[in-house]
């Protein structure tokens, strides 16, 4: 972490406008996300301070009267947080009557993918957004300059500021082109990745989605048996990890996970990260893990679907995993209201081991049985059997094994052309 990130304010007064048509439960969820994310910057949520408005105010998003409120109150507060994207001119203005530095919900979220993006790809997206982010905030910073500083041009000519603002825009715009030939190099190194994997035999993938903050990390680490960061914070993780399947079963599974999702993540943030998403698109399965001890587990799961549809993965199978039961729920009612869900935590080693057992059926139910003879002079096959398919029971004859066992049937078809028929 930077000396500048270690001095950034830690004291935070989480401040949002409820609009007419938003309800109670889903404006404090919101705030209370919004009070999540803080925390995961290190902030110290101070208060909260609220206004119900029928629109946001153009000149500085608070009415006149609640900012003169919120500078008095925020005395005790280094930073406030608006719980919406607001305009640069709507920020500016707010700082200046409050008298204290503005993040609003976007720049929340890009400080923390900034902080926690740790391979290239993730960085080159994070520094996408941020750059699409801070343009207009650039151009606002430009028009506050006005006359002075402006260099004389002549008339109709621009003033020093304003060549200094194209001078900028066109450093953004060559830096992101940049970084967008880097994202499709490294996608082309992805999609070579990937045909790989799919060209070994025997192998099916798995991808975890769902809401951040969900338990996909622990149930990533169950479900593997590889260590994965599992912290009490939004996006605690960003980049896609691979694991396998543990113990390994037939045929192999990969599980990957993916970046969370989150109410009013701006689109330009959804876009900005889709490769991290991508493997969601790549998989066979989808676990969609949801946080089952949320009173309002039923959004994220609206919000994940949604989020699920704009990157054209609406079609790909997927198991819901209501998760983290230990920590509240009813779960009778749970099992009654999604018979086809899994109702579990990833703490219970025997509701892992259910999970995986019916991920394993999921990729075993188009397997087919079948017997192989394997000559004694053929056990250098033996090895690619075991690792292929399933060995269900072998008995020895005079001539070799006969092995019943259970595959995908190119395996199973592809086996049979290199081993001999039985003896007559």
């Amino acid at each position: 972490m930077s000396q500048e990130t270690r001095e950034k304010p830690k004291r935070a007064l989480a401040a949002a406008v409820q609009l007419a048509d938003v309800s109670d439960v889903e404006f404090e969820a919101s705030l209370t996300e919004l009070r999540q994310l803080a925390k995961t910057l290190g902030f110290d949520v101070v208060g909260t301070f609220t206004q119900k408005r029928a629109r946001f105010d153009q000149t500085a998003y608070f009415g006149t009267g609640k900012r003169e409120e919120l500078r008095s109150l925020a005395e005790d507060a280094d930073v406030i947080l608006v719980d919406h994207e607001i305009s640069p001119s709507q920020a500016r203005n707010l700082e200046k009557e409050v008298g204290r530095e503005v993040m609003d919900r976007t720049m929340v979220i890009l400080e923390i993918f900034h902080r926690h993006a740790s391979s290239r790809a993730a960085r080159a997206q994070v520094e996408i957004a941020r750059l699409g982010y801070m343009a207009p905030r650039m151009r606002e910073a430009a028009k506050l300059a006005g006359p002075q500083g402006r260099g004389r041009s002549g008339v109709g000519g621009r003033g020093a500021s304003e060549s200094r603002a194209e001078l900028d825009r066109r450093k953004i715009r060559d830096r992101i082109s940049e970084l967008e030939k880097e994202l499709a190099a490294l996608g082309a190194e992805r999609k070579t990745q990937r045909a790989r994997r799919q060209e070994r035999p025997g192998l099916a993938r798995v991808a975890l989605v769902g809401y951040t903050n969900a338990g996909k990390s622990t149930l990533m680490r169950a479900l593997t048996g590889n260590e994965a960061l599992v912290a009490d914070k939004l996006f605690a993780t960003l980049d896609t990890t691979v694991r396998a399947l543990h113990p390994e079963s037939v045929p192999r599974v990969l599980v990957s996970d993916t970046v969370g999702f989150i109410k009013n993540l701006p689109h330009g943030l959804v876009a900005s990260f889709k490769s991290t998403l991508d493997e969601a698109l790549e998989a066979s399965l989808l676990l969609h893990v949801v946080d089952a001890s949320d009173p309002g587990f039923e959004r994220q799961l609206a919000v994940t679907e949604e989020v699920l549809d704009e990157i054209g993965a609406k079609g790909v199978p997927r198991l819901l995993v209501l998760n983290k039961i230990d920590r509240g729920g009813d779960e009778t009612a749970l099992r009654a209201a999604y018979p086809k869900g899994i109702v579990m935590s990833a703490r219970r080693e025997g509701d892992v081991g259910k999970l995986r057992d019916a991920i394993v059926a999921f990729f075993q139910k188009d397997l087919i049985e079948a017997e192989l003879f394997l000559p004694w002079a053929a056990q250098k096959l033996r090895g690619e059997i075991f690792a292929s398919c399933q060995v269900l029971e072998e008995r020895a004859g005079s001539d070799g094994a006969f092995l019943r066992v259970r595959g995908e049937p190119e395996a199973v078809k592809r086996l049979r052309k290199q081993l001999s028929g039985p003896p007559a």
